[in-house]
């Protein structure tokens, strides 16, 4: 298979993963986004640092020019971060998965025979 061939068969896989988990990952964005509101509100910032806090922290860049300082703010810094992992880890799946199918690794395939075979015996 060429690299032509094997880069679309991985953006058509990678676009087929993503219209599946797309209201995960919205739904987690927005989570991240409210709970950013929610601590830049409790801890006095502006709408874009809360965003960019909330962004920053999930995505475990963690600068550190923005941190929170009461209990409540850092709870739900904590659950940020958690939202992120999970947007990250799901992205990260979807692009293996995609790859495998990009480069005929077959082992979709043979699995999916395995289990015909267990039904048809």
């Amino acid at each position: 298979m060429d690299s032509r061939m094997m880069r679309r068969n991985f953006a058509t896989a990678l676009l087929d993963g993503l219209r599946v988990v797309w209201p995960v990952l919205s739904f987690l964005v927005g989570l991240m986004v409210t709970l950013g509101l929610v601590v830049g509100l409790r801890e006095g910032w502006s709408i874009q640092e809360s965003i960019y806090f909330a962004f920053v922290s999930g995505l475990t860049i963690g600068y550190g020019d923005l941190a929170p300082k009461t209990l409540l703010a850092r709870t739900l810094a904590i659950l940020i971060g958690v939202c992120g992992v999970l947007f990250t880890a799901l992205l990260a799946a979807i692009a293996v998965k995609a790859l495998t199918a990009a480069s005929g690794d077959g082992a979709d395939r043979s699995l999916g025979n395995r289990m015909k075979g267990e039904h048809d015996s």
